[in-house]
C-alpha cells in the first residue's frame, strides 16, 4: 500500500467511514470485529434493507433529527427543521434526544 491509501484507510471521519469498516470487519482503531456481532449487524440491516418506506422526507428529516441533536441545540435545529419546510421537533424527539441535557 501507498503513503496515501494507509491514509484513507485510516479516516474515521465521515459518514461512510464506519460502513467502510464494517465492510472490512475491522473496528476504526484497526482492531477485528467478532463474527458474532458482524453477522447479526448483517441479519439486522438485511431486515431494514426489506422495509418499505414511507418517503424520501421522512428519512432525510428522521436523520437530520437523530444526528442534529448531536451537534446543535435543541431550539436552534427546531429553527433550522422549519426554515427547511419539516415539521418541528416533536415532543417525543425532544424528550428523548434532549431530555438528559
Amino acid at each position: 500500500m501507498t503513503a496515501e491509501t494507509d491514509r484513507v484507510d485510516s479516516n474515521t471521519q465521515g459518514a461512510d467511514a464506519v460502513d467502510n469498516a464494517i465492510a472490512k470487519g475491522v473496528d476504526l482503531d484497526g482492531s477485528p470485529i467478532p463474527p458474532a456481532k458482524l453477522e447479526l449487524y448483517h441479519q439486522v440491516m438485511g431486515l431494514e434493507a426489506n422495509r418499505q418506506r414511507s418517503g424520501v422526507s421522512n428519512t432525510m428529516r428522521s436523520r437530520i433529527v437523530r444526528i442534529g441533536a448531536k451537534h446543535i441545540p435543541q431550539a436552534e435545529l427546531d429553527r433550522m427543521l422549519l426554515e427547511a419546510g419539516f415539521t418541528a421537533l416533536k415532543e417525543k424527539e425532544v424528550a428523548f434526544f434532549y431530555g438528559g441535557k
